[in-house]
């Protein structure tokens, strides 16, 4: 280190002023851990159309709503949160639009957000007048925080706001017209004292009364994610177990991703308890989001469980997504990113490649494709384009993938590695990724049917003990007759080159196969042939007669070797 340096000391020096601001449960609650996996899917809660919309930059007109409420009765959600009708006329408006144009189908219900305050819960019932089935979910805050900085009130007091809010909308329920489901969350659970929010909940509770015939749903958001997921799941398992009226409550979780553990919060949530799921499409919600809940759902999807909502066509999802909220999905983001299935690195592609042909040899059931979860196929995405991807750190079995899926040509292994050495060398000559038909461009160029120096033109045969050819080969625009025998015609040909020519080469090597793509009627032959210096140089013929493509194949690879030494 120069003088002229300071060294530079790794650290924050602000990490001193945070706490941590979460409250384990009063009783030791770790039952969830001996729990392997979640056996099947929550009760799915969409609040895209509240929590989501509320998080968009311009939030959605009554139209967009109207579309991403059909977008998510496409999916299969039976639970909708539609939005906060008191907040708003386009709120308001919105609401009374579903019920009385009858847009919400019969096994569908769909939820309302309220503040415990007087003037919201009425406006709130009076905005579901005549509805089928709804959830009227009541809130108030219940954290350290909020008490002591936002309402400056005691427990008794928080208290209080819940229970004339839940005895208000019992109330108010009686006298609408409709079916009504109650839910109470306790507004930043995650930073409230877990007895207490437990008391809140239990006062809130004994109000309603609920029963087989007249479930209560109980919510416990991470309004703001405090903790490691281990210890949600620990306040989530300990309110489960000591909940009044449990065989009759609905357990539900809301996590929202502010450490960026939504996904890990809701699903150890479940292990513990949980029985419900408040999310978004994609995560979208306030700050970092909400739990994102096609993740989850394909989470459970890849462990062999029904998620229960409809997602084979992912790409579909995320145009209507990103239509409607001017939102954009990551090109990583979990199972629906455009590269997530999607491999560069060589060692990957070669993995894949050889897994993919593996699981077509064996015909198995079950999914077990290196680096790959679930089957691209299983969410609307497609191998060709969508697994190997080529650029600079592509390897030669996924560069031979993409001949393959793209275009049929089944290299040989050494071949693959020839050809893989010369598209690397032109995506990091170009620093840009390689389309397939740009893969395939090169490949044609540098490796089918080349005519220079030596052109092929013509062959006869003739057997005796032996076979003899005749064959003509253009060279710097003069034709000439070469002659040779051999075992078999391919050999003829090649000992004609080595007798006429100044070539020396040993070990051909040979493959061929019917062209499928493109031209059932076309073949194709490659060879690869060792110079004296013990390179291999690798050709390829194409010719609607497998005889032609094997002569052009071994034309290729002597071409190939002319031009390296001249």
């Amino acid at each position: 280190m120069t003088a002229n340096h300071e060294e530079v000391k790794a650290g924050m020096k602000n990490h001193t002023k945070y706490t941590r601001g979460y409250f384990m449960p009063p009783a030791h609650s770790m039952k969830w851990t001996q729990k392997e996996y979640i056996t099947e899917a929550p009760i799915w809660c969409s609040v895209d159309l509240r929590d989501g919309n509320q998080a968009l930059i311009v939030p959605m007109n009554l139209q967009e709503k109207l579309d991403y409420f059909q977008l998510l009765l496409k999916l299969g959600f039976k639970e909708i949160e539609v939005g906060f009708p008191a907040a708003s006329e386009t709120e308001f408006a919105f609401l009374r639009t579903l019920i009385e144009q009858d847009l919400i189908p019969d096994d569908v219900t769909i939820q309302v957000l309220t503040q415990s305050r007087e003037h919201i819960i009425r406006k709130t019932l009076e905005s579901l007048e005549g509805v089928n089935k709804a959830i009227v979910h009541l809130y108030n805050s219940t954290s350290v925080a909020q008490r002591e900085q936002v309402f400056r009130k005691s427990k008794e007091e928080i208290i209080d706001i819940a229970v004339r809010g839940a005895k208000l909308v019992k109330e108010s329920a009686e006298n609408t017209a409709g079916n009504f489901q109650f839910q109470y969350s306790p507004e930043s659970f995650t930073g409230t004292e877990v007895d207490f929010a437990l008391e809140i909940c239990n006062h809130v509770l004994d109000i309603w009364q609920p029963s087989a015939d007249n479930r209560v749903i109980i919510n416990l958001p991470a309004t703001v994610s405090l903790s490691l997921p281990h210890i949600y799941a620990s306040q989530i398992e300990y309110m489960s177990d000591h909940l009044h009226f449990r065989d009759h409550v609905i357990l539900s979780v809301h996590p929202h991703n502010d450490r960026g553990t939504g996904i890990a919060d809701a699903e150890l949530g479940m292990l513990a308890g949980g029985q419900r799921i408040e999310g978004t499409l994609f995560g979208n919600g306030e700050r970092t989001g909400n739990v994102d809940i096609i993740t989850l759902a394909l989470n459970l999807f890849s462990h062999g469980v029904d998620p229960k909502l409809n997602l084979e066509n992912i790409p579909e999802i995320i145009a209507d997504y990103e239509r409607l909220t001017k939102m954009t999905v990551s090109k990583r983001h979990p199972y629906a990113g455009e590269l997530v299935f999607t491999a560069f690195s060589g060692s990957h592609q070669d993995a894949i490649a050889k897994g993919m042909k593996w699981r077509e040899e064996k015909v198995r059931s079950f999914w077990s494709v290196p680096y790959l979860v679930i089957d691209p196929k299983d969410v609307g995405r497609e191998y060709e384009g969508d697994i190997i991807r080529i650029n600079s750190q592509s390897g030669k079995g996924g560069i031979g993938y993409v001949l393959e899926q793209n275009y049929g040509l089944d290299l040989p292994a050494a071949m693959r590695e020839s050809l893989g050495y010369r598209v690397k060398s032109v995506s990091d000559r170009l620093n840009k990724e390689l389309m397939p038909d740009e893969v395939y461009d090169i490949f044609m160029r540098e490796y089918v049917n080349l005519d220079t120096p030596i052109a092929f033109v013509k062959y006869r045969f003739s057997q005796h003990d032996d076979f003899q050819t005749i064959v003509t080969v253009r060279i710097d625009g003069v034709l000439q007759e070469f002659t040779g025998t051999g075992n078999g015609r391919l050999d003829a040909i090649s000992h004609a080159l080595l007798t006429n020519l100044d070539l020396t080469y040993t070990n051909l090597v040979y493959k061929e196969h019917a062209l499928e793509v493109g031209s059932q009627s076309k073949a194709v032959s490659y060879i690869g042939i060792t110079a004296a210096n013990g390179i291999s140089h690798w050709g390829c013929g194409i010719d609607v007669d497998i005889m032609t493509a094997s002569v052009k194949a071994l034309f290729s690879a002597v071409n190939k070797m002319s031009m390296v030494t001249e």
